[in-house]
């Protein structure tokens, strides 16, 4: 389905970030090639470099963070392995919290939920919340599941980090509330988004989305 037909695409990373986005594969500040390796994990540093299953939404609050709460019938898997470098694990667990806190929010039918403004700011912050008052006027939310996949992330100074990912939305579907009717529509190359992120790290360390770049149909993502 296409359950993300505007979400982000407004957005526009900076012709820097594009780049380092284009690149975020290769070493970076001690990285090795193995980082780019996609065998799936959770999304928390959990440390060690061993594999976990892939974790699904929501996942439990840390202390001091906004708990993050799904519905029963629709579920974002996040699967990623991790680095051994525990900033970057941080970066990867943080950018699912992002996009977790955005679906939340259309499940609860409001932008102005503490998560969506915890893990997101500026062009990301503004556009996600375009995009959930987008579902709201239309008293639309989703279900099923949608996973998130390939991973890279590369890293930037001390609080910079860019990440870059594919969402596989096959088998989650509009849903609108008022009438319970679900859109069951076809998979097509539409069904596969390739994302390009910014993430900036906080004074306590959270790392917020800032900016967000969306490919509909990319090639890279497809099976």
């Amino acid at each position: 389905m296409n359950r993300r037909p505007t979400l982000l695409t407004a957005l526009a990373l900076t012709a820097t970030a594009a780049l380092t986005l284009s690149a975020c594969g290769s070493s970076d500040e001690g990285s090795s090639a193995e980082d780019k390796d996609s065998d799936k994990i959770a999304g928390a540093d959990t440390g060690g470099g061993k594999s976990a299953p892939p974790s699904a939404s929501p996942a439990p609050a840390a202390e001091g963070r906004p708990k993050i709460d799904f519905p029963s019938d629709a579920k974002n898997i996040f699967e990623y392995e991790e680095t051994g470098d525990p900033v970057k694990d941080a970066v990867l667990a943080d950018s699912a919290l992002s996009v977790n806190s955005v679906d939340e929010a259309i499940f609860v039918g409001s932008a102005d939920t503490e998560a969506l403004g915890f893990y997101n700011t500026e062009k990301a912050l503004s556009g996600s919340i375009t995009y959930v008052l987008g579902y709201v006027k239309k008293d639309d939310t989703w279900v099923g599941e949608t996973r998130y996949f390939d991973y890279k992330v590369s890293l930037s100074g001390e609080n910079g980090a860019y990440v870059t990912y594919c969402s596989d939305e096959s088998d989650s579907f509009i849903k609108n509330k008022k009438t319970g009717k679900v859109e069951d529509t076809p998979t097509t190359a539409d069904s596969y988004v390739l994302y390009n992120t910014k993430l900036e790290k906080r004074a306590d360390g959270v790392w917020q989305t800032t900016d967000v770049a969306s490919n509909r149909g990319s090639k890279e993502c497809q099976p």
